[in-house]
């Protein structure tokens, strides 16, 4: 990932609450032509001692399933992220520019083939998106629950390698950011109220 000076994202520990709440993620990763294939999915992101663990699943039918055991995977989380009017600058010589959060996580991932560790990851991703379905999901007919699961590709990738940018106008004057924040906090898109509040916890930086 390309970090200009004074946007890198610095402590881990912020990373990976990041990650969490902003869990839907696209992974990237190369055929065997050196390809890349893109999927958006939803990751379950859990810290296990000394290890970043990511899990999901791909669709059976989806290609890219057959190359993340083969070749390393890039997973880039990126909200929230928001279009920065040059009429927040005092400066007339200014230019628009985009503000956002991401990062990058590397590692290669092992594809679950136990179908009862299969049953566990599916159970982890209820628990973590929506808790209270987990006693619906129990109570389906194992024939359902099986067809669905022999329908997924689960996986678990180690983070090898995070990344981290975080671009809010740490460049800008205290009072261009407070009219940035204004403004976002004005729109009627949620994602920009939560840049704003990114935004507003540098102030104390400058």
């Amino acid at each position: 990932m390309f970090v200009p000076n004074g946007y890198k994202f610095e402590s881990e520990a912020a990373k990976i609450t990041f990650m969490q709440r902003y869990s839907f993620a696209t992974i990237i990763t190369n055929n065997d032509q050196q390809v890349p294939l893109a999927t958006q999915l939803p990751f379950v992101v859990d810290q296990r001692t000394d290890k970043l663990i990511l899990s999901g699943h791909f669709s059976i039918a989806n290609e890219q399933a057959r190359f993340i055991e083969q070749n390393t995977s890039l997973i880039i989380f990126t909200e929230p992220h928001a279009y920065i009017s040059p009429a927040h600058y005092s400066k007339r010589e200014s230019v628009p520019t985009w503000d956002y959060i991401a990062v990058h996580a590397y590692g290669t991932a092992k594809v679950i083939t136990d179908e009862v560790l299969k049953f566990k990851a599916l159970e982890q991703m209820i628990n973590f998106y929506e808790e209270d379905y987990l006693a619906q999901w129990n109570s389906l007919a194992d024939t359902f629950k099986n067809k669905m699961i022999k329908g997924i590709v689960a996986f678990e990738l180690e983070v090898t390698n995070l990344q981290g940018q975080q671009k809010l106008s740490q460049n800008k004057t205290h009072a261009e950011r407070e009219s940035i924040i204004a403004q976002l906090k004005k729109s009627n898109n949620t994602v920009e109220h939560d840049l704003a509040d990114y935004i507003h916890a540098t102030l104390k930086d400058k």
